[in-house]
């Protein structure tokens, strides 16, 4: 075996068999500069999933305190995670952001959609998702809100369910949606942003028909375009989110970002997802239908000519390094991109100090914790339209605060990214370190469950925590 492909060990963790869900004891292995996931099953045998491509390397991604325990469950605590998420006592960060899930339905049939959505079933009323706000302040305090489905605006009251959340506390309130319905209902946008809508989480695959086509089933540019129209008009900030399928869009990435800046100041944004498999997917996936997140950074770089570079772009602090991405950047006159002097919030954190030796978090951005607040600030700060002068302001001196402000909140942009996990590749120190979670509004449950947990499917496609789940 030649040296480029020696494998060595990068630590250890805990995962699941994809077939009966029992926590594995996994490895993380380098080939070369590639990293793998290794897990076997004593029942269904060994599993092996790329988890990391190509530079930047993966240890050099990591933050301190990333690495899980060797033994993380205490005696008597039941299976422990993922299965008893609540948040449970093994659980290491706080929220920064819960998706609500206000109905089961909706108007595509993707082929890749976490909830499997798409015939209309029974969407909770406003009396239950009242309690579940109220519930969440109870339970840390207010979070931003991520209102989801299915397709949300298939709901007819959902200007009530944000008017809702605002008047509990809850002070930035996002739509995932596709756009269908905004796209040709200008009034019920403007209905959502006098309820205190902060911003919409637009699904955008690409630039081209064909994109959606394949992921979605429908031609949906025009669509997608008419959507940020009425958002611009309605003055609610738009944050694009394609979900990067190798062979479909990853050509599409630099494409997606310029669509994106043309639109600026009311898309402030581009949140790239590389596509994971659990809840609608038909077949184990293979290494070839995965792109990695230093692969999404790469082809950033290469499809912006260099006004995105690798080099832009840091881990996030107040989660596992190896989940995501982000760079904040300010859009100049010529419309072209150039990097903030320094990140900001909870965004703050170089990863490396003055002599490149990493950053403790507790030194950069303080405990978790400190890090879960400082990213919901950040997020309803970067991702809202910008305000629009107040009157008098018009007339403000060029070289005032508000001014200066206003201008910089004009022209900011954040590009980032996140890998949800699925069956094959879920390493439960990640799972741990989540800070996007989701509030079932099942009856009777009031749990908290990360993200990847939650809409976890096994190769048969039963779900762990869903509601009605059968594991």
């Amino acid at each position: 075996m030649s040296a480029k492909r020696e494998r060595r060990e990068l630590g250890s963790t805990e995962s699941l068999c994809p077939v009966c869900l029992e926590v594995l004891p996994a490895r993380r292995i380098a080939e070369g500069e590639d990293v793998r996931l290794e897990k076997t099953c004593p029942h269904h045998g060994r599993f092996s999933t790329i988890i990391w491509r190509g530079p930047p390397s993966y240890d050099a991604w990591a933050h301190p305190g990333d690495e899980l325990p060797a033994r993380s469950r205490s005696p008597g605590a039941g299976k422990g995670c993922p299965f008893e998420c609540g948040l449970c006592r093994d659980h290491r960060q706080q929220t920064c952001c819960v998706v609500l899930e206000v109905t089961d339905g909706c108007d595509l049939r993707c082929r890749f959609c976490f909830a499997a959505a798409g015939t209309r079933g029974r969407d909770p009323d406003l009396g239950a998702i009242e309690r579940r706000y109220r519930a969440l302040i109870s339970a840390g305090g207010p979070c931003n809100i991520q209102l989801s489905g299915g397709e949300p605006t298939l709901r007819d009251d959902l200007p009530a369910i944000v008017a809702l959340g605002r008047s509990t506390g809850h002070q930035f309130i996002q739509l995932n949606t596709n756009g269908l319905r905004i796209s040709r209902d200008p009034r019920y946008l403007r209905a959502l942003k006098e309820a205190g809508l902060g911003c919409v989480f637009l699904q955008f695959d690409g630039t081209t028909d064909a994109a959606h086509e394949h992921i979605r089933g429908a031609a949906l540019a025009r669509t997608k375009a008419a959507a940020i129209e009425n958002c611009a008009e309605a003055g609610v900030g738009v944050v694009l989110a394609p979900t990067v399928v190798p062979g479909v869009n990853d050509d599409q990435l630099g494409a997606i970002v310029a669509f994106a800046l043309e639109r600026a100041p009311v898309v402030r944004g581009v949140h790239f997802q590389p596509v994971s498999f659990f809840g609608r997917y038909p077949r184990r996936p293979g290494d070839r239908d995965r792109i990695t997140i230093p692969e999404v950074m790469r082809a950033l770089e290469r499809q912006t000519d260099g006004a995105i570079r690798v080099s832009h772009l840091r881990p996030a602090t107040s989660e596992n390094a190896h989940c995501s991405f982000h760079g904040n950047f300010i859009l100049r006159p010529d419309g072209t991109l150039g990097p903030f002097p320094a990140a900001e919030g909870s965004k703050c954190c170089p990863g490396k100090d003055a002599g490149g030796k990493p950053v403790p978090r507790a030194s950069c951005c303080g405990e978790r914790s400190a890090g879960a607040k400082r990213a919901r600030e950040f997020v309803a700060r970067h991702w809202a339209f910008p305000d629009a002068p107040r009157p008098g302001r018009e007339a403000a001196p060029e070289d005032s605060l508000d001014a200066f402000l206003r201008d910089v909140g004009e022209r900011s942009f954040c590009v980032s990214g996140m890998a949800f996990q699925d069956v094959w590749n879920i390493d439960l120190g990640r799972v741990r370190d989540c800070h996007l979670h989701v509030a079932s509004l099942a009856s009777g449950d009031q749990r908290i469950v990360p993200f990847c947990a939650y809409n976890l499917t096994d190769a048969a496609g039963k779900s762990l925590h869903r509601r009605g789940a059968t594991t």
